[in-house]
């Protein structure tokens, strides 16, 4: 129940996208998160439409033999198991905390810890961070902040995940530097 795990949740979301949305709350240890939780339905709305897609991709092989260069079904059935990944938020979660180790202890990049006992497969939560939106320019630069640096910063990590890790995580964005 919401009430065993946070003494307050903001019910308005703080942003939505296609497939979930983020919302604002306190636990009741007095921590401050943010809880993405996937859309009611979700699942089955995306399986009924990437089936129309695959039914339709087949369609499109079948009456068009050369098409099948473009390989429309395998994308589609490429899109499905990307689409599996992206609605368990357990992988996210993991993919969360294997960055903030692989970060631990570097000064200009941070990564919010994933709080585990409020995380499962429809619901992430992790540590609300604060600060200033990287479109916000005219913010930055009046609160002592170089955007230069921070594309600087910015591509640095990604190039340290890629190439030092070997690993990317799709959710990144400067926002977390």
């Amino acid at each position: 129940k919401l009430d065993d795990l946070f003494s307050a949740f903001d019910n308005v979301p703080l942003a939505a996208a296609s497939i979930a949305q983020v919302h604002l709350a306190t636990t009741n240890e007095g921590d401050k998160v943010a809880v993405k939780i996937l859309r009611p339905g979700i699942e089955n709305a995306f399986n009924k439409d990437i089936e129309l897609l695959l039914w339709l991709a087949e369609l499109i092989e079948a009456a068009h033999p050369e098409s099948r260069r473009l390989k429309p079904v395998e994308v589609i059935r490429t899109f499905k198991e990307s689409t599996k990944i992206e609605m368990d938020l357990r992988l996210e979660a993991a993919a969360a905390e294997e960055m903030e180790k692989n970060f631990n202890g570097d000064p200009y990049f941070k990564v919010t810890s994933v709080d585990c006992r409020r995380t499962s497969q429809r619901v992430l939560t992790i540590a609300q961070i604060n600060g200033i939106p990287i479109d916000e320019r005219e913010l930055l630069i009046e609160s002592g902040f170089d955007p230069n640096d921070i594309v600087a910063r910015a591509a640095a990590a990604l190039f340290t995940q890629v190439f030092r890790d070997g690993f990317f995580h799709a959710d990144q964005h400067p926002g977390n530097l």
